[in-house]
């Protein structure tokens, strides 16, 4: 039962052993030459002012799992899309409802406003 994993076990002591050796041999033989300004943080071409740790509102997270939510929903689609024919009238009832409900929760979010981005 093991011996079925073998070969992924191979490759996974492969690819951490390739890339642990890329990384001490880029190390040991590549240019290594730290400056101030190499090491100093890259905010987009702007030089950094602040702390680096600030407050972030919260709408930028709750867009965020909003994103995530409504893309996760729409993947169920695929599946319902590739067995439509098998499932019949009870898949296209069932996928409505879905259908429906994650358009209720779309047009929720859009009125109050946690779609908008200022």
């Amino acid at each position: 039962m093991l011996s079925d994993y073998a070969p992924i076990a191979a490759l996974l002591i492969l690819t951490v052993g390739m890339s642990s050796l890329i990384l001490f041999m880029s190390r040991i033989f590549g240019p290594y030459r730290p400056t101030a300004r190499k090491l100093a943080p890259y905010e987009s071409g702007m030089q950094p002012f602040g702390q680096a740790i600030r407050r972030i509102p919260v709408r930028f997270y709750r867009v965020a799992v909003l994103f995530i939510l409504f893309d996760i929903e729409v993947i169920f689609f695929l599946p319902w899309a590739v067995i439509f024919r098998d499932l019949r009238v009870y898949g296209l009832v069932v996928m409505g409802v879905f259908f429906f409900v994650l358009t209720v929760g779309f047009v929720y979010e859009w009125k109050v406003g946690g779609l908008e981005w200022e």
